[in-house]
């Protein structure tokens, strides 16, 4: 018999976490040992350098991983599904090009892209992180605001702390950071903004969605 999963467990935010982690861990391993993978699996050493082993084997895991959040989840979540498509420009640039410029700057774009997409919502009177997260808060219109602007600014930071990281330091650096740094950032991050979120909250009770002029 078919067991269907319910809404709350394709929401689970363990599920979520999983299908994000997985390639990123997958990429920092890979590059942690490029130089063994090669020697093991010669046809790898085509790639070039550790980083673009660990490049090719990010873009077949993310590819991987939102094949499974959509039947798992029955969804892909909007954000994982715009990085996921950077990553596969990008890591096939790096590849193509031999140039791993262009997976470092993958995040830039992603977390710029997701920047201008939500401060620019602000300037037209619409505060699009409510299209995104209104199944998990009901916030009144102030609040909606608030939190777009500050999430807005947050992936300006992101944008500019990894450009700080990959053109300063290593690319084993890089790595590290893109892996065990922005995750944590982002949760404190996300945790600061509980405060706002329970002053700003309102009954699960209305409408679904903000409305246009939010």
């Amino acid at each position: 018999m078919t067991t269907k999963l319910s809404k709350e467990q394709k929401e689970d935010p363990v599920l979520k976490l999983v299908f994000e982690l997985g390639p990123l861990l997958i990429f920092f391993f890979a590059n942690l040992r490029g130089e063994w993978l090669m020697k093991m699996f010669p046809a790898l050493a085509a790639f070039g350098s550790p980083l673009l082993v660990a490049t090719a084997l990010f873009m077949a895991a993310t590819v991987i991983s939102l094949i499974a959040s959509r039947i798992v989840m029955g969804n892909i979540p909007i954000m994982p599904l715009v990085s996921g498509v950077v990553v596969l420009i990008f890591g096939a640039l790096s590849i193509w090009l031999q140039d791993e410029t262009f997976i470092k700057m993958k995040p830039t774009i992603v977390n710029g892209l997701f920047a201008v997409v939500l401060l620019g919502g602000l300037l037209f009177g619409k505060s699009l992180l409510g299209y995104v997260f209104h199944s998990a808060f009901r916030l009144d219109d102030e609040g909606w605001r608030k939190l777009t602007l500050r999430w807005g600014l947050f992936f300006v930071f992101l944008a500019i702390l990894n450009e700080v990281v990959w053109r300063n330091f290593s690319a084993d650096v890089w790595v590290n950071f893109k892996v065990w740094a922005t995750m944590p950032i982002t949760i404190i991050f996300t945790l600061s903004q509980m405060p706002l979120i329970m002053r700003h909250s309102i009954d699960p009770v209305g409408e679904e969605k903000p409305e246009d002029g939010q």
